[in-house]
């Protein structure tokens, strides 16, 4: 597992979950998925990934609050985000707070794939941000 690129995903939506996953791994990423937002980062707390996949809209709390949460304990990690009420502010301030990306659904899959994708080089070719060099958990 400490191979491979670790990813996260929170959507409230178990099919989404199901389905990022399994299209994930696939790609041979390691991946946790969570439903709920505050289980994700309580999880994110203990272990820092390379990569979350968070939607937008969701119970207390959301998608910036995630981002936020995630790109203060580990700037390094990249967060990318998902909306199916996606507005350009939104967008902006996700961009603005340090998302990698933001997609607006319904998405294709290949779309996120390929953006996965290309972080997951970024890492390993050491061209992903050493904002945190400190940050031994990935």
């Amino acid at each position: 597992m400490k191979d491979k690129i670790q990813i996260l995903v929170l959507d409230d939506e178990f099919i989404v979950c199901d389905r990022l996953k399994s299209s994930l791994e696939k790609l041979g990423f390691y991946v946790e998925t969570f439903t709920e937002s505050q289980a994700a980062l309580d999880r994110f707390a203990e272990h820092h990934f390379h990569i979350v996949i968070s939607d937008l809209k969701m119970n207390a709390p959301d998608g910036m609050d995630v981002l936020r949460f995630v790109k203060g304990n580990s700037p390094r990690t990249r967060v990318i985000i998902v909306t199916g009420f996606a507005t350009v502010d939104k967008a902006r301030e996700a961009i603005k707070s340090g998302a990698a990306d933001f997609i607006a659904k319904p998405f294709k899959m290949s779309e996120l794939r390929d953006i996965v994708r290309r972080i997951a080089r970024e890492f390993q070719t050491g061209l992903a941000s050493s904002e945190s060099r400190n940050d031994d958990a990935l």
